[in-house]
């Protein structure tokens, strides 16, 4: 699977920026005024792994490799955004490939940032924002169906009828996530809602309102608490409380000197990073050796066979055993063949669901 990659959205000067410079360290324009991010800015970021740090000090690894997450930041959109305001919905496209959106929402209070809204309302925010990307999806939706009304084929009948559903949901100003059977909605599907077979078809167009969603609150936890008890009454738990400004000014900062200032001593990007995962149902597993230790980023339930497809595709297809220790087994140990002898290094066939920590080592023909 490719790494995993996340589109940053938001209303001008609610930190988007300040945000991505902090998890990618790149130079991007930051300036107290609307639209200073014109270009889409992608940034490769490592998630923190000490698993990775610990299995290359016992396999005394050349190298270590994270797995890494896309951040993709545009330009701040605003309220009529689809007809032309500000800079357009354009840069909307510049998403359209992403596992997630990232919303970021102001509930800092701080005046002499310019807002460019009358008050401090994330929750209004929130809605300015579906409403752009409602929009944006109707635009792409709506140039499928002249499409597929000009063709007027049999096989694309079912297309038809599903874009057409999906433009009701749309012109009702209903965000598709929520409405699909996915595992980022755990609530239970309403009648007429979207079927398995119905998503794989949504799923082809990339509609950005299909989706999962994070949200980040910018601003520290006694300005953000209502906006979060509110958010999270939906149980997806996808919600982040972050003073962005904070965490550029401490990014730099050890473990030591972030409880030496009395702050969290995990990172809240690392939360941040963490929390993806989870919406997106994905796990890591690790291959560890001289040469590397390398950490993998699969789906949640994949088989041996599927995640050694994340290696070579020689693994999936002639895949005949793997040999598994969970990490924290493996360190205790000291080696795989003490872990061997502690029976806690198996043999593991097709069938077998891998899980996160997992160490592996894959025989093929």
């Amino acid at each position: 699977m490719p790494q995993l990659s996340i589109g940053i959205v938001g209303l001008p000067n609610v930190g988007k920026s300040t945000l991505f410079k902090t998890l990618t360290k790149k130079q991007v324009l930051i300036a107290n005024y609307p639209f200073a991010t014109i270009d889409p800015n992608v940034g490769v970021v490592l998630v923190p792994d000490e698993r990775v740090d610990k299995l290359a000090e016992l396999s005394k690894s050349k190298k270590k490799i994270y797995a890494t997450v896309d951040f993709v930041d545009i330009a701040g959109l605003v309220k009529g955004a689809s007809t032309g305001e500000g800079l357009g919905n354009k840069f909307l496209a510049n998403i359209r490939e992403v596992d997630a959106v990232l919303y970021v929402l102001r509930a800092f209070k701080k005046s002499d940032i310019v807002n460019t809204q009358n008050e401090v309302n994330p929750l209004k925010e929130k809605e300015i924002l579906d409403v752009e990307l409602i929009l944006k999806d109707l635009e792409t939706v709506n140039k499928r169906l002249d499409g597929l009304i000009r063709t007027n084929g049999i096989i694309e009948a079912k297309e038809k009828e599903v874009l057409q559903k999906a433009k009701e949901f749309l012109s009702a100003e209903k965000v598709l996530i929520d409405h699909l059977p996915a595992s980022a909605t755990p609530k239970a599907l309403q009648a007429g809602d979207f079927t398995e077979e119905e998503a794989e078809i949504i799923k082809k167009y990339q509609l950005l309102t299909a989706k999962p969603r994070l949200y980040l609150l910018n601003g520290i936890p006694e300005e953000a608490e209502e906006t979060l008890r509110r958010l999270d009454s939906s149980g997806q738990n996808n919600c982040v409380v972050l003073d962005v400004a904070q965490e550029y000014e401490s990014a730099e900062f050890s473990k030591e000197e972030r409880a030496g200032l009395g702050l969290p001593a995990e990172p809240g990007l690392d939360l941040l990073i963490k929390k993806a995962y989870e919406l997106l149902g994905l796990i890591t597993f690790l291959t560890t050796g001289e040469d590397e230790t390398r950490a993998w980023t699969i789906k949640k339930g994949d088989t041996a066979p599927v995640a050694g497809a994340a290696i070579h595709t020689d693994f999936q297809n002639k895949f005949v055993k793997a040999e598994v220790v969970f990490w924290k087994d493996l360190l205790d140990a000291g080696s795989y063949a003490k872990a061997r002898e502690q029976g806690k290094l198996r043999t593991e066939g097709k069938e077998y669901v891998v899980k996160d920590g997992d160490v592996i080592e894959f025989k093929h023909g």
